[in-house]
């Protein structure tokens, strides 16, 4: 009795309200200085990554975000995306060559131009070098699409931010991933969707786009199936899953598959090779031995590798539509063979090109 007569008298009521509506206001106001300060600092990291990579604030805000608004772990975006090779022949401004004395070209109607490269993005050694390098090979040969293997996050915003004349679609923005980049003055792209391998334990999946090129409907897939030798039964399982991918397509619809496979000749053989109606370009041109070996560490030395190993792991398939217009394989080149100043290669893989005659 004497505890409950000494203890200090309950406030009444109302003053119990209005020291909760103080203590929520303070609560407010902390929240609401944090809030400003948060601002104020993704402003300040907005004008800086601006500013290092000549970018505007639109770019600067979204790839931020998309990397958790750290600056601190994007030592490697600095270093790559400081790069001013531009893959347009004119500025990648909106009204680029509107009033230019001397017009772009027409595009050649009978003729479409594809490069599939994995520019081994996992590599951070002279990461800036090799990305300029695989810059101006794009420049250089400026195809009407590319399949990308291997692309991390720096160099999605390198080629969003040089490559104004490309559509570029990604297969995925995270770690490491595919990309396919479609030249604007000729391909329009329809749609595209992402087709996940269920049981990859590398996060591959296919990448497919339809798309068209003077009226004529294209479906184009790139994809970098699993790899290393004790994968071969995921891998065996994706390539079957781009077979059947290719198969679904509409007749009147020429398919293209590239990228790196990973794949070796038994592996194909196991599966029971391919259907007859898809075809290996490189098959389809007689197997030329200039462009045979795609990984090859004997000539390539980025990995400074012990072994000796050529493989054709790069390689591109294509179904013919049975009516219509056809594209036609015409040849294949390797790209990418000429070491850099830095004293390496652009990738430890060899890019192809494939030209292709158009058939109206």
């Amino acid at each position: 009795m004497e505890d409950a007569a000494g203890a200090a008298p309950s406030p009444p009521p109302a003053e119990r309200e209005r020291e909760r509506e103080r203590e929520q206001e303070d609560e407010d106001e902390d929240e609401d200085e944090e809030a400003l300060h948060v601002a104020k600092r993704r402003k300040v990291l907005c004008s800086e990554f601006a500013a290092i990579t000549s970018s505007d604030a639109a770019v600067a805000r979204r790839f931020l975000a998309s990397n958790g608004w750290h600056m601190e772990s994007m030592e490697a975006e600095k270093s790559i995306i400081l790069i001013s090779i531009d893959l347009t022949a004119d500025a990648t401004t909106s009204n680029a060559g509107v009033n230019s004395e001397n017009p772009p070209q027409k595009e050649d109607d009978s003729n479409f131009s594809l490069i599939t490269w994995n520019i081994d993005g996992l590599d951070l050694g002279n990461l800036k070098d090799r990305a300029r390098g695989v810059c101006t090979y794009l420049a250089l040969y400026s195809p009407d699409v590319v399949f990308l293997q291997e692309v991390i996050p720096p160099y999605l915003l390198l080629l969003q931010m040089k490559a104004g004349n490309y559509t570029i679609i990604p297969g995925n923005i995270d770690e490491y991933f595919t990309v396919i980049m479609l030249k604007k003055s000729r391909v329009k792209l329809l749609k595209h969707e992402i087709i996940p391998f269920p049981t990859t334990a590398m996060k591959r999946n296919l990448l497919v786009v339809h798309v068209s090129i003077s009226g004529i409907e294209l479906c184009l897939m790139t994809s970098h199936l699993e790899s290393t030798k004790n994968h071969a039964k995921e891998r065996i399982k994706q390539l079957q899953i781009v077979l059947n991918e290719m198969q679904k397509e509409s007749e009147t619809t020429t398919v293209i598959f590239g990228g790196d496979t990973n794949l070796r000749d038994s592996e194909v053989t196991k599966l029971g090779n391919l259907p007859d109606n898809i075809k290996d370009i490189w098959e389809f041109l007689d197997k030329p031995q200039h462009c045979r070996y795609t990984w090859d560490t004997q000539s390539n030395t980025n990995l400074n590798a012990a072994y000796k190993c050529k493989m054709r792991f790069d390689r591109v398939y294509f179904r013919p539509a049975l009516e219509g217009g056809h594209f036609i394989p015409r040849s294949m080149d390797l790209i990418g063979l000429e070491k850099l100043e830095c004293g390496r290669f652009p990738s430890d893989h060899w890019g192809i090109l494939c030209n292709f005659d158009v058939v109206l």
